[in-house]
């Protein structure tokens, strides 16, 4: 028996072929304000500023939806902030249904990271004061959690941009520029979007439309010889972005918390969901360079840089062609490497439970002739642990939904799972995790980790040791592998730590830890 039509039987015989859109997208576009583009909000310290998520008229190669949008713009306002500073964002909830606002990467006091472990889930209506600090210069991005799958898709979520304190953190340049890269599923004139619940549970939802800062043809001018930085946030549910610029030389300097140890070139840059990445172009030829995310089985247009013949009137080509070294990186990891080589203290595995624990990673399903399903991913596990795409699955995946699959976090000490997990550990003492993503699972595919709350150093891919160290507080694992870390418990409190594909999340793949 083929298994693509054993898995199509199955789903149907669970969810009855039901796929239905979104009741709330078909609201009245009448009165609703215009979406507009994302503006610069500086915030200095003490700063009070209000925010609110409220529905927005948006339009999609010329047709026009009902979105969601933070104070009017998709993306949200960029907030610009300096490294150090207090700023208190006053949240008010007009989405007309519940949410909550998540300051990701973030090192903020436990109390306002906006997640289900501190915060009930704000009404409609309800407004909070969020009190954040911002100890890492970096970019960040703030967005709900609550239905991640329905919200983000529908175009909340902004930047934080935190300048450094040191004025010479990064090389100079002649401008700074915020990428949002994301997808957005569009079928039959619709925003697909469940009704019921997270549906796509699977493998994720996959968009058909590529979006940067919320836009389908995303343009920037630029003059000859222009050093532009780019600040990239990957938003989309699910969908891996492999990000290149045609026919640029690209510098990767910085990660999700900041610069690399050291700057190295690169041809293109692998973002999984929430991952953020910074590189430096030179533009110094006249015409028109296009954005791209390259994958093994496709290359989408992203947008297109356009290169006047006019020349910059400040050069940075002599600093573009260095590649530095960033000592106040290095310095910060310095106290956790005592603790880089000893075996790991936490070790979970990453499955998945489907039709209630009839297939799981133990051994998977037995087919009519005899062979298993487990292990082999319903088609194997893609080259390099990533699926780039669902097109091979998209049937099966579009009918999978919460109640017939539970993504799993797993304690491989205690065989706990998801939100039973306890771990507790001490302020200031270094944890090493092992993240092992299991090939003999029901369906093994890669997963963005992200950790609340706290930032962590990834040691080791595979077997790989990692030379060039980077703050992150997100790492994708590939199907398959595994990835070592060491999380610096830095910050007290009750955090979650979960998958940041939103499908994922949703069918329960989060588990919560405490630093006290």
């Amino acid at each position: 028996m083929d298994k693509k039509y054993f898995w199509i039987g199955v789903v149907v015989a669970l969810v009855g072929g039901s796929i239905v859109a979104f009741s709330w997208l078909g609201g009245s576009l009448k009165q609703l304000p215009v979406a507009e583009a994302s503006q610069v909000t500086e915030l200095k310290d003490g700063d009070t500023y209000v925010l609110t998520a409220s529905p927005v008229e948006k339009e999609i190669n010329g047709v026009k939806y009902k979105m969601l949008a933070y104070n009017g713009s998709i993306p949200g306002p960029l907030i610009k902030i300096a490294q150090g500073a207090e700023v208190t964002i006053n949240f008010k909830n007009d989405t007309g249904m519940k949410t909550l606002l998540h300051s990701h990467g973030v090192r903020m006091d436990n109390a306002f990271d906006g997640s289900q472990t501190t915060q009930e889930e704000m009404e409609q209506g309800e407004t909070f004061s969020y009190k954040l600090k911002f100890p890492d210069a970096g970019v960040y991005w703030y967005h709900p959690h609550v239905r991640e799958d329905l919200q983000q898709e529908l175009g909340l979520y902004g930047n934080y941009f935190v300048v450094p304190s040191n004025e010479n953190y990064w090389s100079p340049v002649n401008r700074e520029i915020a990428l949002f890269l994301d997808d957005i599923l569009i079928e039959n004139g619709q925003i697909n979007l469940s009704a019921k619940g997270a549906d796509r549970t699977l493998m994720g939802r996959f968009g058909n439309v590529m979006l940067v800062n919320g836009e389908t043809h995303y343009k920037l001018d630029t003059k000859k010889g222009e050093a532009v930085r780019f600040y990239m946030t990957n938003a989309a549910n699910t969908r891996p972005f492999n990000f290149r610029v045609e026919g640029a030389r690209m510098k990767l300097v910085g990660a999700d918390g900041g610069a690399y140890e050291k700057e190295r070139w690169a041809d293109s840059v692998v973002l999984g969901p929430s991952e953020r990445a910074i590189v430096e172009i030179l533009f110094d030829t006249p015409g028109t360079y296009v954005m791209q995310n390259q994958t093994p089985e496709k290359t989408y247009t992203l947008g297109e840089v356009v290169v006047s013949d006019e020349q910059i009137a400040q050069s940075y080509a002599a600093d573009f062609e260095m590649l530095r070294s960033h000592n106040e990186t290095t310095t910060s990891i310095d106290p956790l490497r005592f603790a880089f080589s000893r075996i790991p203290d936490k070790r979970i595995n990453l499955t998945i439970d489907m039709m209630g624990g009839m297939m799981s990673n133990a051994g998977g399903h037995m087919m009519s002739d005899g062979t298993m399903m487990g292990g082999m991913g319903m088609g194997g596990i893609q080259e390099g642990g990533i699926e780039w795409e669902d097109a091979d699955m998209q049937m099966m995946n579009q009918m999978s939904n919460v109640d017939m699959v539970d993504w799993n976090i797993v304690d491989q000490d205690t065989g706990k799972k998801n939100m039973d997990i306890d771990w507790t550990f001490k302020r200031g003492e270094p944890v090493k995790v092992r993240i092992f993503n299991d090939p003999k699972s029901a369906h093994p595919m890669q997963h963005p980790i992200h950790f609340h709350g706290q930032r962590f150093l990834v040691l080791d891919q595979n077997g790989k040791k990692n030379d060039n160290l980077v703050w992150k507080d997100t790492v994708l694992v590939p199907a398959g592998q595994y990835v070592d870390i060491i999380l610096d418990t830095s910050n007290p409190g009750t955090w979650m730590a979960h998958c940041h594909i939103a499908e994922h999340l949703e069918a329960g793949m989060m588990m919560k830890f405490e630093v006290k």
